[in-house]
């Protein structure tokens, strides 16, 4: 119901967003049956396409070609798919929204080269582009993104990481792609500089938003909606905003301890996930996010007014207020 409510955000949009899904299959399409078939499972799971809809409307501040803009969103879009599938072989994870995960219906193996076939495919849509600063862009973008994956690694388990040490970690894991979104959609459409940089300051606060909602579901939410384990994060040995506000609570501790060597029962795990509901971590959590979400606000407020506008202002008070 959630995405079916940020989908009608886009009904202004709906033909460029058809065609840029259209552009999407086509471009995981390879010589490779199983490779072939691993890139469409994983498009075909679907996901809230919050990069492509960003381009676009970004776009709109400048001088719109749907062709561009294609180009662009699918890149950014084949990133984020393919950083997915590495984590998943990374967390050993076996589900992601409600489907089997690449690792889990082939193997790793297939899964590493099919995430390292998709990151080539979003370098072939860009490519076309001729305009030095958006290849720039996007290849800093997927070196940081690279980065936060290492450094997410190091940080598992490490029960003395700092909140400064995980708003670092989630800007490299989901805000900066956000940011360059809306970045690459102003640049490609020849936007006006000022916009370029609101347009940058926009997708970073509220990627920052968007990735604390998406810690906060982890506790909050069912294993239904979410498509695998309520407290996955955890279970993956993350520590996440709610979590590093309560890591030193002697009734929790025990939970995170047995979360991290794998002793955690089904019943520990249910009891775990309703302690940290009652802690007032979760609240804490949102207050962060809210800021965020005020910020990026602030960003759209001095922007022109119209139809790019206004669907960036819904996007983000539904980022604010969705369940899964």
């Amino acid at each position: 119901m959630e995405k079916l409510k940020l989908m009608s955000l886009y009904v202004d949009f709906r033909k460029d967003f058809a065609y840029i899904e259209k552009e999407l299959e086509r471009s995981v399409n390879s010589s490779s049956p199983i490779i072939r078939q691993a890139s469409l499972h994983l498009l075909r799971a679907g996901g809230k396409r919050i990069r492509p809809i960003f381009v676009i409307l970004a776009s709109k501040f400048g001088t719109y070609s749907l062709e561009d803009v294609a180009k662009v969103a699918v890149s950014l879009e084949l990133v984020h798919m393919a950083s997915l599938v590495h984590d998943d072989v990374i967390d050993d994870s076996d589900m992601r929204r409600g489907f089997k995960t690449v690792k889990a219906r082939w193997d790793n193996r297939i899964a590493m080269y099919a995430g390292d076939f998709i990151f080539s495919r979003a370098l072939t849509s860009i490519g076309e582009i001729e305009i030095p600063a958006v290849h720039q862009l996007l290849a800093n973008t997927m070196l940081e993104i690279c980065k936060g994956e290492i450094i997410q690694i190091d940080h598992q388990r490490k029960t003395d990481q700092t909140i400064r040490d995980y708003l670092r970690r989630i800007k490299r894991k989901t805000a900066l792609l956000l940011s360059s979104s809306c970045e690459l959609g102003a640049l490609v459409s020849g936007a006006d500089p000022e916009i370029v940089r609101k347009m940058r300051r926009f997708g970073y606060f509220t990627g920052m938003a968007f990735q604390i909602v998406d810690d906060i579901l982890d506790i909050t939410s069912t294993d239904k909606e979410l498509g695998k384990p309520a407290g996955s994060d955890l279970l993956n040995g993350h520590l996440t905003l709610p979590i590093l506000y309560i890591k030193n609570d002697a009734q929790f501790r025990p939970y995170m301890e047995r979360s991290f060597d794998g002793t955690l029962t089904e019943a520990d795990r249910q009891a775990m996930l309703s302690y940290i509901r009652s802690t007032g971590a979760i609240q804490m959590a949102q207050a962060v996010s809210d800021l965020y979400l005020q910020k990026a606000m602030d960003e759209l407020s001095a922007l022109p007014d119209g139809e790019a506008k206004k669907a960036f202002m819904q996007i983000t008070a539904f980022i604010g207020r969705r369940k899964y």
